[in-house]
Parts: structure tokens; C-alpha cells; sequence
């Protein structure tokens, strides 16, 4: 991933690098069915597809929004 753009699929050590998880953590998201993934090959390793990485992304920047939006922090005093 160092040419700039995302390969199509992720491995799950990629996707845990770029999320500055744990390898468990990451493994863990899938299992619970957070990050959608699919098993490939006679072992079975997991791969992520780009596009829901992204969506998965996108969708932790809205519930975060919506959960400041909903418990304002107060106002910095000068």
C-alpha cells in the first residue's frame, strides 16, 4: 500500500495497521460481524474488500458524530 492507492482486497494485517489495532482486535470486528469480510483459499485467510473497509470507516465517523451530537461536550472557559 505504499504506491498510494488500496489494493481491492485487505488482509486482515492490513486492515489492522491501518486501524492502529491489534491483529485480535481486527479479527475480533469480523467475528462480530462489524467489519465484513469473507475467507478465501485452503486456509482460509481473510480478506476485506476496499470498498466496505471504506464504508466501515465512514460509518464509525458517523456514529461518533452522532454521539457527540447527542452529549455536547461544555464550552472551554477562557
Amino acid at each position: 500500500m505504499d504506491n498510494g492507492s488500496m489494493p481491492r482486497f485487505l488482509t486482515l494485517a492490513d486492515v489492522a495497521e491501518q486501524l492502529q489495532i491489534s491483529a485480535a482486535a481486527c479479527y475480533a470486528l469480523v467475528h462480530s460481524g462489524e467489519l465484513p469480510a469473507f475467507q478465501i483459499g485452503g486456509r482460509g485467510q481473510w480478506r476485506v474488500d476496499a470498498a466496505k473497509f471504506e464504508q466501515f470507516i465512514d460509518d464509525r465517523h458517523a456514529a461518533a458524530r452522532a454521539m457527540l451530537a447527542d452529549h455536547p461536550t461544555p464550552a472551554a472557559k477562557p
